[in-house]
């Protein structure tokens, strides 16, 4: 045991880093902790390695007493064969080894050894990878654990949750992959490297990485919004009126945008100019949709943008993506209004007009006058925006009638 012992620890010093010092002290904790109750009834114990031979002794500190000893004490006539100075009520260090600690030893030894090496490679995972939080790291997909993917990054292994994965993006074992690393905790049980593909600041480095007015502080992301694997959309600035944020970002030709879109898994991108100006800032975020006027509600924080009858489908988008996704990146609540249905027409007032509108709606979505005023009055004036809206949205609508409209969803879904 002893030879063993003294090479083992020579190994993991030269080959890990580990100092034997260290090393010694947890193992003679662990062995202590584990060979207790078989060592001695004496209440302060020890356990010793020899750094230069690798013995292993149990030790205790016990008072000398003339006779009738107690736990932690020990007859004179004992101590004195060994220790001629020692005098009554002394305390002294007397080796209580038992015959069997060898066994004992070594297998704690072993179990304590494996601890300390998993420790001391989580403490190397955090000094290596602690400052890199928040950017994009590459490794290589090992393997699959309930959905999760575990990734080898060669000092460290990473998992990526289901939910931080791009939608329908398919990886294999021995896949190269780029991530952000997102945290480091090395008290988890498992992998240290939390990593993600999913989140925005995913899309954010890779504009960092690809746009070099971004490395210069000329051009910034001041916005994005991301639906992952769907689609994205940032708002860019410059500080520098000579550089187009939206022209560096696309890259000559579109190839820094495409490389881009490529590692997403050629999920769609919108680049549009930031504006501090609220409503030319909107009108921007809807965009590919042409907005004819944007009205502001400071109160209530909201916007509503007026389109035609041509721009109304495009404004919202499909599944209602393009509002949502434009409400998120200016930060307000965007209702989307049909300014052709608004404006007076063959001698209609505007309150006759979306009383007709109204009528219209509840006739082609079955629901009564009431329910489709309520859609109306809130942008949803045609069958066909109702239709690509979310429904969590026309249900969120205040004052509509929830049950009434959650059947007419549900029939226009069959």
């Amino acid at each position: 045991m002893s030879n063993e012992l003294l090479t083992i620890l020579e190994y993991i010093e030269e080959e890990r880093g580990i100092s034997r010092e260290s090393l010694i002290r947890a193992l003679e904790s662990a062995i202590l902790t584990a060979s207790r109750k078989s060592i001695s009834p004496a209440s302060d114990l020890s356990v010793k390695i020899d750094p230069k031979t690798g013995k292993i002794q149990a030790w205790a500190r016990l008072e000398v007493v003339e006779s009738n000893p107690g736990p932690d004490q020990i007859k004179f006539s004992d101590v004195a064969k060994k220790m001629p100075g020692a005098k009554l009520g002394d305390v002294v260090e007397w080796e209580v080894t038992p015959g069997d600690f060898g066994r004992i030893a070594a297998q704690t030894a072993r179990q304590a050894i494996i601890q300390q090496l998993r420790r001391a490679e989580k403490e190397n995972v955090q000094d290596e990878f602690a400052d890199r939080v928040g950017q994009i790291i590459n490794g290589t997909v090992r393997r699959f654990e309930a959905g999760n993917v575990i990734i080898d990054f060669q000092r460290a292994e990473g998992i990526m949750p289901s939910r931080e994965k791009i939608h329908d993006e398919q990886y294999m074992p021995g896949d190269r992959i780029n991530v952000l690393l997102q945290k480091v905790d090395i008290n988890a049980v498992g992998p240290s490297l939390f990593v993600s593909r999913a989140s925005s600041d995913f899309v954010l480095k890779l504009f960092e990485r690809e746009v070099s007015e971004m490395h210069d502080g000329i051009v910034r992301i001041v916005a994005i919004s991301r639906e992952a694997g769907k689609r994205t959309k940032i708002a860019v600035a410059s500080s520098d009126p000579r550089v187009d944020p939206v022209g560096a970002c696309v890259g000559v030709r579109g190839t820094r945008v495409r490389r881009i879109n490529e590692e997403l898994g050629n999920e769609r991108i919108d680049i549009v100019p930031y504006d501090e100006d609220i409503t030319k800032f909107a009108a921007n975020a809807l965009q590919p949709a042409k907005v004819q006027r944007i009205d502001v509600n400071e109160a209530k924080h909201e916007l509503t943008a007026w389109v035609d009858d041509e721009q109304s489908k495009i404004a919202f988008g499909r599944k209602a993506q393009n509002i949502r996704l434009a409400a998120k990146l200016v930060g307000w609540n965007i209702t989307i209004k049909n300014v052709d249905h608004a404006e007076e027409a063959s001698g209609d007032s505007l309150e006759e007009k979306m009383k007709k509108a109204a009528a219209e709606l509840a006739t082609d979505l079955n629901v009564s006058v009431e329910t489709a005023s309520t859609l109306v009055e809130n942008g949803y004036v045609t069958l066909a925006g109702v239709k690509v809206a979310e429904r969590e949205s026309l249900l969120a609508i205040e004052g509509i009638n929830v049950d009434e409209l959650s059947a007419a969803l549900d029939s226009l879904q069959k």
